[in-house]
């Protein structure tokens, strides 16, 4: 697996460098990120935000207003609308990489489904990987 991953946006705006392998992706099927993008969920890497570089250009920041009630900030392009990474106000220091913004990512597999109880019939939710109704457990 790469030890370093690159991403960007749709209209090549953005460009990031993380610093780190990303060891697992987690299909997110909350309501909120299927607004967010448009489709069953998101499908994102969690990385240390320190292990982040931005090469090029700055995102916008959406303030969202989490079912828990806790704020999580979107951060995506604000030229294509590309959605880049999100973060919780309690946890700044962990970012949730939208793994769709790498360029390459064929290595990656998911490794968790969260918030299942909310995803569309449609979704697909793998029965052969660990799944979670609402949130992931804390992790120790």
């Amino acid at each position: 697996m790469a030890q370093e991953h690159t991403g960007g946006c749709l209209c090549g705006e953005i460009r990031y460098r993380i610093s780190q392998p990303v060891t697992e992706l987690r299909a997110c099927h909350c309501t909120h990120c299927q607004r967010a993008s448009g489709a069953g969920g998101s499908v994102n890497a969690i990385v240390p935000a320190a292990s982040v570089t931005f090469t090029k250009g700055t995102t916008r920041r959406y303030v969202d207003t989490a079912d828990s009630g806790n704020k999580l900030y979107r951060h995506f392009c604000g030229n294509c609308g590309s959605p880049i990474f999100s973060h919780r106000e309690t946890s700044p220091d962990i970012w949730v990489m939208r793994a769709g913004t790498f360029d390459e990512s064929s290595q990656m597999r998911i490794t968790a489904h969260i918030w299942t109880a909310s995803a569309r019939p449609w979704s697909h939710v793998d029965p052969n990987v660990e799944t979670h109704p609402a949130g992931p457990p804390l992790r120790k």
